[in-house]
């Protein structure tokens, strides 16, 4: 008996793993990405000769549902004209049964590997200013992307930000259900997710995401981008401080962001904390109210977030205004001098 060699076996497993493009526009050229739910190829798109993205899904699907939800999916993608929002082409299944997407190729680094460049505060705000306009603008479409986390925002090369990864967005206020099919649970609706189902990322989905509850909303994404935002200020997902009976901070809460950077602006922090915060009531209505701290931040200007003292008053207009209080200053002093010199 022949055996076959390593590399036979890894070749006949590599073709036996890749998509079956027959059939389609595609044009294989290499694997470049794996998840949990699916691989993501470079292909040409040989009728318009481009280069795409192909989202392929690990298994085929076992019903009608799956295939309604990822068109669903795509319809809603496809509704978000926005520069940082990364569009879907096309969508479809291929010949050996599982799903795709064709998708804009997206060149660039990840937000959990951009952050460790040399980078000062005010550029990441402005560019964490990018990450909320486009997730503002699906909310003013009646879509919540659920799933915001580092690892779904790309940095381009020239500094555009896309957020991707809208497979298990959820479109609010829509009541139909999907092709009107039943699993064990029930009738399955378009904008509903079944009650105990926990979709999110640990460390940065809501506490209403972690406890399944199916009435998620723009606030759960709220709570995301406060936790993007305490990444990019601390380096780290949101922290839970271990219970110490000797420690002022109560067990499960939060370690506040100036705990792991003492450099971090205290009005910073506040905004960071306000879109953190456990209960949906204290954080941000709406991602254009979260950001409108962030610029009055950006600014020097007060934050709704932080009440701050004379002295944290005294130091915020102290910053805005360092320059003209120099030159005030200078002007003092020259004044003074020459009082001084004029009395000899």
């Amino acid at each position: 008996m022949n055996w076959l060699s390593d590399n036979v076996l890894a070749h006949l497993c590599k073709l036996d793993n890749e998509p079956d493009l027959s059939g389609t526009r595609y044009e294989m050229i290499e694997k470049i990405g794996q998840g949990g739910m699916g691989s993501v190829y470079l292909v040409r798109d040989r009728a318009l000769d481009r280069q795409l993205a192909l989202k392929v899904l690990n298994d085929v699907p076992s019903g009608a549902i799956v295939e309604a939800r990822l068109e669903r999916e795509a319809r809603i993608i496809a509704r978000l004209e926005h520069p940082g929002i990364v569009p879907v082409h096309d969508a479809g299944v291929l010949q050996d049964g599982r799903l795709y997407y064709a998708m804009k190729l997206v060149r660039g680094k990840r937000l959990d590997e951009w952050v460790y460049r040399a980078t000062s505060v005010p550029e990441r705000l402005q560019l964490f200013e990018k990450i909320c306009d486009a997730v503002a603008f699906a909310h003013a479409h009646g879509i919540i992307h659920r799933d915001l986390k580092p690892q779904n925002i790309m940095i381009g090369p020239f500094g555009e930000v896309l957020v991707m990864d809208w497979g298990v967005a959820k479109e609010l206020g829509q009541n139909q259900s999907v092709s009107n099919q039943s699993d064990k649970n029930g009738p399955l609706e378009a904008s509903q997710t079944i009650q105990g189902t926990v979709v999110g990322t640990p460390g940065y989905m809501a506490p209403e995401q972690a406890r399944g509850d199916s009435a998620v909303d723009a606030g759960s994404d709220i709570y995301s981008l406060g936790a993007i935002l305490y990444f990019l200020l601390t380096g780290q997902a949101p922290a839970q401080a271990e219970h110490d009976p000797d420690a002022s901070m109560p067990a499960s809460t939060l370690i506040p962001p100036r705990r792991l950077d003492r450099s971090i602006p205290r009005p910073l922090e506040a905004i960071c904390l306000k879109a953190l915060s456990a209960e949906r009531e204290g954080r941000y209505t709406e991602v254009t109210e979260f950001v409108a701290d962030i610029a009055s931040f950006r600014a020097g200007r007060r934050v709704r977030a932080h009440s701050e003292s004379l002295i944290d008053a005294a130091r915020r207009f102290g910053s805005k205004y360092r320059a003209v209080i120099a030159l005030v200053l200078a002007y003092l002093l020259m004044r003074i001098l020459l009082l001084i010199f004029a009395g000899f």
